[in-house]
């Protein structure tokens, strides 16, 4: 049986570890087709080498595309600066030559209805695809966002980070699913989980490393999973509840600038998730991580 869902995956993946997290459960779902990966806000050439490495350590050659480095909010970039730092050699992996808003285009054109976008990073390309083709809110089949924090007063990053991405997305006519805060905070990623993925060969291991490196750079021993839950409400939506359709509205204004406020609305084209099985979704990205890794290991070892 083929994959269920073919998926391009739109990511800041370098500086919060739930990005690698999450590519690796895609890698880990037999149901979803990674078609491309693109790349999104401040080094968008080393975030797309590093995606390209952890394909490689998943024993994949994955099509990865540079994306927008600079917020369309003209907002200045969050860059801890430890991105990429435990992956030697990274210069040497080759990306695509086509940037990552001709090619979400593109991709989207040649397969109307058929494509799931996977936002885990600000909506820069998302805004700029939109803006390039008016047809590609109409072409695509569903945009899965992470974003937002809904009904706590608070500002989540990606929002914040390109409120104006932001705004032009949600008055798009796209269909759109959102995941806040406010429902990825009810995971948490502990050390029995990740001694599960660190045994999970070479993926794995650099996953390990990277999730240490993230605990250490916030002085933790935990973190929460914000991207892994996002893609896992398409892969398992059974394991969460929406809301009726509605609206989104984002400030770009002052302190509340990127702030996310939901509003019913039976002619609207947005969802927010309000309710997840916490435990199950935490199993299920142990498992689907674990499994994503020892696939080449199981391979290599006789």
């Amino acid at each position: 049986m083929g994959a269920q869902h073919r998926i391009i995956l739109d990511t800041d993946i370098g500086s919060d570890v739930d990005d690698a997290l999450a590519l690796a459960l895609i890698f880990g779902s037999p149901e979803a087709e990674l078609l491309g990966v693109t790349t999104v806000y401040g080094d968008t050439l080393l975030r797309a080498r590093l995606a390209k490495r952890f394909g490689k350590l998943s024993g994949r050659d994955i099509a990865v595309y540079q994306g927008i480095a600079s917020p369309k909010s003209g907002r200045e970039v969050w860059w801890p600066g430890h991105e990429g730092s435990l992956h030697e050699g990274l210069p040497q992996e080759i990306i695509e030559s086509e940037d990552a808003v001709a090619y979400l285009v593109r991709e989207v054109a040649n397969h109307p209805g058929e494509i799931d976008v996977m936002a885990i990073g600000p909506l820069t390309n998302i805004a700029a695809a939109l803006e390039a083709d008016p047809a590609f809110e109409r072409n695509l089949r569903h945009l899965w966002i992470m974003g937002g924090a809904f009904g706590t007063g608070e500002t989540e990053h990606n929002f914040r980070s390109d409120d104006q991405a932001a705004r032009t997305v949600f008055a798009s006519s796209l269909n759109i699913t959102v995941t806040g805060l406010e429902v990825t905070r009810q995971v948490e990623m502990r050390r029995d989980q990740l001694e599960l993925i660190a045994a999970a060969g070479p993926l794995g291991e650099a996953l390990d490393a990277d999730i240490r490196q993230w605990w250490a750079f916030w002085n933790e021993e935990w973190n929460v999973p914000h991207d892994p839950i996002t893609v896992l409400t398409l892969l398992r939506p059974e394991l969460f509840e929406v809301s009726t359709p509605g609206t989104v509205a984002i400030t770009c204004d002052g302190d509340s600038a990127g702030l996310s406020t939901f509003t019913p609305d039976p002619e609207g084209r947005v969802r927010c998730v309000t309710t997840i099985d916490a435990q199950a979704v935490a199993n299920e990205i142990s498992t689907r991580i674990v499994k994503a890794g020892r696939l080449l290991h199981d391979v290599e070892t006789p």
